[in-house]
């Protein structure tokens, strides 16, 4: 009867401190939890300042110039215009108020949407890609569809959902300019799955480009 005590308190000792032992386990870190919570503080941490961006799209264009001979030259922003109808640019008046308008409305500022309409589209309302992006700036037809465009070559219209899809792409990459411009450019996975610009000729100028119209931060 004393061994059958004996067995039984030692056994639930070893229950015990095995169960003491799995509740003293400290819980997941919610960064472990969220992935994404992660993608998005080291995002965030990235530099905000687009003069070290600029500094930053230079030295990436001279590396990826030596890193392999598949990669030209960065080659300037082509926009194809449709020929039918005959598009002029909109007039220095009505950019400036439709942009004025969207900045107002996104919270974003007025340069960046009117370097990203100067280089997709030359401020031409019925520019159209050989990919098929239309108007000043440059919906592909399913990104216009997703933001309920019904006339793309509205200048209004387009560059609203435009300005509207950029400030989606900053709040995605935590303000930062140059993956911003750069998801706009090539696409929001192309930029995540590189962790960065996407180091493609077009890419790259394009948002260099861009960046040299901003005006420096003071």
């Amino acid at each position: 009867m004393m061994q059958f005590r004996c067995f039984w308190l030692i056994a639930s000792l070893a229950f015990c401190g095995w169960a003491g032992s799995e509740d003293r386990q400290p819980p997941p870190s919610k960064d472990a939890q969220d992935p994404l919570a992660r993608q998005k503080q080291s995002v965030s941490a990235m530099h905000s300042s687009l003069d070290a961006q600029r500094q930053a799209i230079r030295r990436q264009s001279g590396r990826a110039a030596g890193q392999s001979f598949f990669l030209l030259p960065p080659a300037a922003h082509t926009v194809h215009i449709s020929s039918t109808p005959a598009c002029d640019p909109l007039p220095a008046a009505a950019v400036d108020s439709l942009v004025g308008q969207a900045a107002d409305r996104e919270g974003i500022d007025p340069a960046l949407i009117r370097g990203v309409m100067r280089q997709e589209s030359a401020f031409r309302p019925c520019a159209v890609s050989e990919k098929g992006a239309m108007g000043l700036m440059q919906l592909m037809p399913g990104t216009a569809a997703d933001l309920g465009v019904a006339d793309p070559f509205n200048p209004q219209e387009n560059l609203g959902a435009g300005a509207h899809f950029l400030k989606q792409l900053l709040l995605m990459y935590g303000g930062n300019v140059s993956l911003a411009l750069g998801a706009y450019n090539a696409g929001s996975s192309r930029v995540n799955q590189f962790g960065g610009i996407p180091l493609v000729p077009e890419t790259m100028d394009y948002v260099q480009k861009i960046l040299a119209m901003m005006p420096p931060l003071q």
